[in-house]
């Protein structure tokens, strides 16, 4: 019986083990931080993928520019049969039409029929030739020198475009990063409301079963309790699809199903940002002279290459005017007259072009017209560069102005908070009129939370710029 017993019992244990124990392949919890968020876009983000697709496609046709310096082999066949030899050649055809070469064309067709020959010599029934050529530009305008130096250009612009889209792309980053940080700050700050709700409501209550208190204190106050739950439902929705929008971003793959499994994917809940706002600093630590600031740019050099590039296809079109030198070689097999040869040969080849040099003096008016237009531009858009770091440097003070009001707003707030609190253990001031004073605070500490990721907002995208 004792042996049944212990056996049962060790039954059950590992029953209720088996049915304790956390379920297999359960994700953890994922936390990142803004580092490692903006090295994952980096890594996912279509626009910059397709930015490194673009420098790879430039440094492509940079290779195939620089073959434009070796020479051209290739190997040529060709093979034809006619119908009728393509050449028959007769005695009259030698010595032209006369009395004499009518009396010898009329003894060889009597002595061809009698020893089996044909008077007429035909020859080109068939024939096969096969070869292989080389060919070496010598000098091609300097259409050749001027398309590599483009194709150097071309790599360089699509690097600076690289570059500017790594940027854009880490300020979007930081932007998500932080809206979603300040959602969940402002979310810390509700549920601090609620507790504060809660504290009120045992005190009212208390004083109501006292008859210190009306009934209808107790009902603001249980309004306002069931006005933070709805708001606090809201904000964590609105948490959630700020989340999944971030991650979407960055290609971070999750599962917004708390009640479902999808092969071990975090929940959109398990994810954290670790990173929090850095206690903010005057705007006078960022400074940078704004031509300096101006001249760093990407965006600048960029339209200083679309100017170069101009004058690289002047110069290209210049060349098709130019004279063009090239040797080449060629060996093969030929076989057109009935007997087969190898034989080969080398030539030299010069092309000027006459009819030519009119079209391309209006083709380079054309060009210069754009040159000019194109150097217009670039002037144009580096004031319009320079105005945008003035404007960048505006918002970054007013941000930090904006700031310090906010700052100010909370702590008058909080302190209202407290007077209203004690005047209200003193009965000197209403329920309703102690809730306005605590709305009025949560307000404030939202519209902080507001203002400090503006201003971390503005930091960065002019800190974006300053080249930091």
């Amino acid at each position: 019986m004792k042996k049944t017993v212990c056996i049962l019992f060790l039954a059950l244990s590992g029953l209720s083990q088996l049915f304790c124990q956390e379920p297999a392949g359960q994700p953890d919890a994922l936390s990142l931080s803004l580092e490692q968020c903006i090295g994952l876009a980096g890594q996912d983000n279509a626009a910059v993928l397709n930015a490194g697709l673009d420098v790879a496609a430039a440094r492509y046709q940079k290779q195939e520019a620089v073959a434009e310096y070796f020479p051209k082999v290739s190997v040529n066949a060709f093979a034809f049969y006619a119908f009728d030899p393509l050449l028959e050649l007769g005695i009259s055809d030698i010595l032209g039409e006369s009395e004499f070469t009518s009396q010898i064309d009329g003894m060889l067709t009597d002595l061809g029929s009698r020893f089996g020959f044909s008077p007429v010599y035909s020859t080109l029934k068939k024939g096969l030739s096969a070869n292989v050529s080389v060919m070496q530009p010598v000098f091609a305008g300097g259409r050749i020198v001027n398309g590599n130096r483009m194709a150097r250009l071309g790599i360089e612009a699509a690097e600076l475009q690289q570059k500017i889209q790594l940027r854009t792309t880490a300020e979007e980053v930081g932007k998500g990063y932080w809206q979603v940080v300040s959602l969940e700050e402002k979310l810390k700050t509700m549920e601090e409301t609620r507790m504060f709700l809660d504290t009120l409501y045992r005190d009212v209550l208390s004083a109501t079963g006292a008859g210190l208190s009306l009934e209808t204190d107790l009902l603001q106050v249980r309004l306002k309790m069931n006005e933070v739950k709805s708001g606090e439902l809201q904000l964590r929705k609105g948490i959630r699809l700020a989340k999944m929008d971030f991650l979407n971003f960055i290609g971070v793959e999750y599962n917004p199903y708390s009640t479902f499994d999808r092969d071990s994917l975090p929940y959109i809940d398990d994810i954290r940002l670790t990173d929090e706002l850095p206690e903010p600093l005057p705007p006078d630590n960022y400074f940078r002279p704004a031509e300096e600031v101006a001249a760093s740019q990407e965006e600048t050099r960029l339209l200083d290459l679309s100017v170069e590039s101009k004058r690289m296809e002047r110069k290209m079109a210049i060349g098709e005017a130019l004279p063009q030198v090239s040797v080449g070689a060629t060996y093969g097999y030929n076989n057109f007259i009935d007997k087969g040869s190898m034989d080969g040969l080398v030539f030299g080849m010069v092309r000027i072009p006459i009819t030519d040099w009119g079209k391309t003096a209006r083709k380079v008016q054309r060009i210069d017209s754009q040159i000019q237009k194109a150097e217009n531009d670039r002037d144009y858009l580096r004031k319009q560069i320079l105005l945008q770091v003035f404007k960048l440097w505006t918002d970054l003070e007013t941000a930090w102005e904006q700031l310090q009001v906010s700052e100010e707003n909370v702590s008058m707030a909080r302190q209202l908070v407290e007077q209203m609190q004690s005047r209200y253990a003193a009965g000197m001031v209403s329920v309703s009129e102690l809730l306005q004073a605590r709305t009025d605070c949560s307000m404030a500490e939202a519209e902080l939370l507001d203002m400090k990721i503006a201003y971390r907002n503005a930091v960065t995208a002019y800190m974006d710029k300053a080249g930091d």
